[in-house]
């Protein structure tokens, strides 16, 4: 199969190479990562899985004059500014994009098993080449395509420009989820693409709308994710409204819509809020060595504690995360709980006889309210009507979708950033899509460029000011580059 051109016309190739992508998705094999793992599961009485998330937002701040200043990579404003602000962590953010390059070799040529689960974004990734940090790309594609080191490092898809899902639009949603496969694909070759499995959302939003919420997951499920990682608080169980109760083991998400369609997913539970330190100083492991074999399906399997941080924020990810990485890889190497990482869990634990139906149930949180007086298929019209009813009742009860921030909201108060966001899309949809438009034109990958740039959850995450302008003007040439290209 031809490989994919990682830039087109200076752009990172982010679409055009739609059927390629299907077709590498569709001939992939069953089975990624247990075939090279050594791991005896029969003998495994708990393990522990880690993902690192890394981003750093595109920025209009090459320059001066915010209406004509280059996009460059916040971190490339971070290394030329490092007076200003935490600026000066732009060169340890450098170390930790690139040390698992190093962490893992080193690691295995000991004899050791380490694993991690990595998720870049899209405008990262594009950052970095730009800024010709190579080296960061080179390791990385070494752990990713090396025979010898790829079983440790799982690598999880995501939104190409770190879209919050619930309050992206679902047709954009969809475009952030490709884009980031052909930009990998594009890096990493159409091999590595094939072993992506997992999904990690941003902010580990989980969309809690019956509507939005099922064109995620079909989303997800469209493009060939197998699982997607779900905070806990997040999600209940249908019976009852509660959250989950075995969460070290795998759950089936079932997300049902207004029309009365319904499409499930594997979720593999991310326990607790929001804290670097649960990773850096590696919490999971420990938590793990705590539990023993539970039972699923009639079957005796070992619970699967799951963390996900950012990589390179605080202190602690900083400077006590690589020590206690290496310490926690060395010792839980050849034990009863070792690193693994969620796809090849899922594998070993298919391969016992599991079946995804065997796997307790989840919806996304306050659905339960909803289908209490709501039945599926009584359209979107009686559904706006059951959610006003239920938020006028309940002051607690929203649509906004759960994250691992629930103390920020990614919609109320941000009206100047997504009135603008939500005309692009618009703009975007009719003269692009509807007008079919080929992916693989270089006005079209343009101005898809600068759509998804603009919806960097950073637009919001930071308040108004400084960010919410960068998210504006994104939108304003969003739509400057489909008034005069299309």
């Amino acid at each position: 199969m031809t490989e994919i051109a990682e830039y087109v016309d200076g752009l990172p190739n982010i679409c055009g190479n739609e059927s390629q992508i299907d077709a590498v998705l569709k001939s992939r094999p069953a089975e990624v990562f247990k075939p090279s793992s050594p791991l005896a599961f029969d003998r495994v009485r708990s393990a522990c899985a880690i993902a690192l998330h890394m981003h750093q937002p595109l920025i209009p701040a090459g320059g001066g004059d915010l209406g004509s200043a280059e996009i460059i990579s916040n971190l490339q404003y971070m290394m030329e500014n490092q007076h200003i602000g935490d600026n000066h962590n732009a060169p340890a953010f450098h170390w930790c994009y690139k040390r698992m390059g190093e962490f893992i070799p080193q690691l295995m040529q000991e004899g050791k098993e380490p694993r991690v689960m990595l998720e870049y974004s899209g405008t990262l990734f594009h950052g970095l080449r730009k800024m010709g940090l190579d080296d960061v790309l080179d390791g990385l594609k070494a752990i990713t395509c090396h025979p010898e080191y790829r079983r440790a490092v799982e690598w999880l898809g995501c939104p190409w420009g770190h879209a919050v899902a619930p309050s992206t639009p679902s047709q954009d949603f969809r475009l952030h989820v490709k884009a980031w496969q052909q930009h990998f694909a594009g890096i990493f070759g159409t091999e590595a693409l094939g072993r992506v499995r997992g999904f990690s959302p941003s902010e580990m939003a989980m969309p809690n709308h019956p509507d939005v919420a099922y064109e995620y997951i079909k989303t997800l499920k469209d493009c060939g994710y197998l699982w997607v990682m779900a905070q806990e608080h997040s999600v209940e169980r249908p019976e009852n409204g509660q959250g989950p109760e075995l969460k070290h083991l795998p759950h089936r998400l079932i997300c049902r819509n207004s029309a009365g369609e319904s499409v499930s997913i594997i979720a593999i539970i991310k326990t607790q809020g929001s804290d670097t330190k649960l990773v850096a100083q590696m919490q999971p492991y420990y938590e793990a060595k705590s539990l023993s074999r539970w039972e699923l399906a009639g079957k005796s399997v070992p619970p699967l504690v799951t963390q996900i941080a950012d990589g390179e924020n605080g202190g602690v990810m900083m400077n006590e995360f690589p020590p206690k990485f290496l310490e926690v890889a060395r010792e839980a190497s050849g034990s009863d709980t070792p690193l693994m990482n969620a796809t090849e869990y899922l594998e070993f634990l298919f391969g016992l006889g599991i079946q995804e139906s065997d796997l307790p149930e989840l919806q996304p949180i306050h659905q339960k309210k909803i289908w209490d007086r709501f039945q599926p298929g009584d359209g979107p019209d009686k559904l706006a009507q059951t959610v006003e009813e239920l938020k006028k009742e309940d002051h607690r009860f929203h649509m906004d979708g759960g994250s691992w921030t629930n103390d920020i909201s990614w919609v109320h108060g941000y009206e100047n950033v997504l009135g603008p966001m939500e005309e692009a899309s618009v703009a975007f949809n009719t003269k692009a899509i509807e007008a079919g438009v080929n992916p693989a034109e270089t006005r079209y990958r343009k101005a898809l460029f600068h759509l998804l740039t603009a919806q960097t959850s950073c637009y919001r995450y930071w308040g108004q000011g400084l960010w919410t302008d960068y998210g504006r003007e994104l939108c304003r040439r969003t739509l400057s580059i489909l008034q005069h290209d299309f």
